[in-house]
């Protein structure tokens, strides 16, 4: 199986961490470049009203932090143990207008999340620090799934604990599981909501990694 991937395709893990400053202490002091101090990301994922989109598993997303991006993903696969998926992503100059561009094409906002993120470029590859609504998460993307693992191992996290998921999954299972009567992923809406992570199977992976023999 090739490891390397179509320039488009997205290939990228996920880990949930205790305590996400102690990674950002090793990024730095492996001389990662801060591309992106902490910024507040706002996503809307449109649809069609009959969510055409979604059970197709692609996505169409309109971004906001410190510019404005439109985004397609398609559907998801499992390369390596990491997360492969096409993505085209480019940037437009205004959200509002954009929103509407969307919308005279038929499709219609269908939910809301958010996120802090931090973002470092390492070796060719973006680690980003996310402070979710509900736990924070380290997320490795690069050109190959052997690149990613291997970073993911000098920064001390347990290759076990990666989560080849998405954020909206994990909150969907996490809604049904403890009865969550929102809809958007955001942080007004987790206000007072205590969450385990390990209810959903889901462990901190911030530890020294075993090395493999």
């Amino acid at each position: 199986m090739m490891d390397e991937y179509a320039q488009d395709q997205e290939l990228e893990v996920k880990f949930f961490v205790e305590d996400l400053n102690e990674i950002e202490k090793r990024l730095v002091s492996a001389k990662a470049n801060l591309i992106q101090p902490r910024t507040h990301e706002y996503n809307q994922r449109f649809d069609t009203p009959n969510g055409d989109l979604a059970r197709g598993q692609r996505i169409l997303r309109l971004r906001r932090d410190t510019g404005t991006h439109l985004t397609y993903k398609g559907p998801t696969s499992n390369l390596g143990g990491v997360l492969a998926r096409q993505e085209i992503e480019f940037e437009v100059s205004n959200f509002e207008s954009a929103k509407k561009f969307v919308e005279a094409l038929g499709y219609r906002a269908k939910f809301i999340y958010e996120k802090h993120r931090t973002t470092y470029e390492i070796d060719g590859l973006k680690v980003t620090l996310d402070e979710m609504p509900y736990g924070d998460f380290v997320e490795i993307e690069g050109p190959a799934a052997s690149l990613i693992r291997e970073m993911a191992q000098d920064l001390g996290l347990d290759w076990n604990q990666s989560l080849p998921e998405t954020y909206i999954s994990i909150f969907r299972r996490m809604r049904e599981l403890i009865n969550l009567n929102f809809d958007d992923l955001t942080f007004e809406n987790f206000e007072g909501v205590e969450v385990d992570m390990a209810r959903f199977g889901i462990l901190p992976a911030d530890v020294e990694a075993t090395p493999e023999k």
